[in-house]
């Protein structure tokens, strides 16, 4: 039962199973929680982010044992920086779309500190770097925002 219970999470919720790009997909249900579920509610955001961040901690730990360090199946990582790069956000289709965009780039791309954090021990290692870059993305979306509106407002 707890092998079944890691491996959803981890996987989130089976998303990380899909191909191409199992980091890309695993994303995008924290997304659509994000856009049909919490939208503009700053306090279960943060919640959501607090959330998968536990989770991430403890169901990659786990996971490593069936997958691998930081296999590509586990994708509960990308929902805490997800949760990250949207808090503060304004709400609204194309402020997400932008946050997911720039948060991918940022996962991928792996700015330092985010690359450095992969080097922490078992479940640590797996979610440090997607905070980082989802922080990093939040830093960027919120930028991209206010010279969108001072430019096109």
């Amino acid at each position: 039962m707890k092998e079944l219970i890691v491996k959803c999470m981890a996987t989130g919720l089976y998303s990380g199973l899909m191909k191409p790009f199992p980091g890309t997909w695993g994303t995008l249900p924290a997304l659509a929680i994000a856009i049909f579920l919490i939208q503009d509610n700053t306090t279960i955001m943060a919640a959501a982010a607090l959330i998968s961040f536990v989770a991430s901690v403890w169901s990659s730990g786990e996971a490593e044992k069936f997958y691998g360090h930081d296999a590509r199946k586990i994708v509960i990582d990308e929902w805490g920086g997800m949760f990250v790069a949207l808090l503060l956000v304004p709400f609204s289709y194309a402020n997400y779309l932008i946050a997911f965009f720039t948060f991918r780039f940022f996962d991928v791309v792996k700015i330092p500190p985010a690359r450095q954090f992969e080097r922490l021990p078992g479940g640590w290692g797996i979610t440090m770097d997607d905070i980082a870059a989802g922080i990093q993305a939040n830093i960027a979306t919120q930028l991209i925002i206010l010279l969108l509106n001072r430019y096109y407002h």
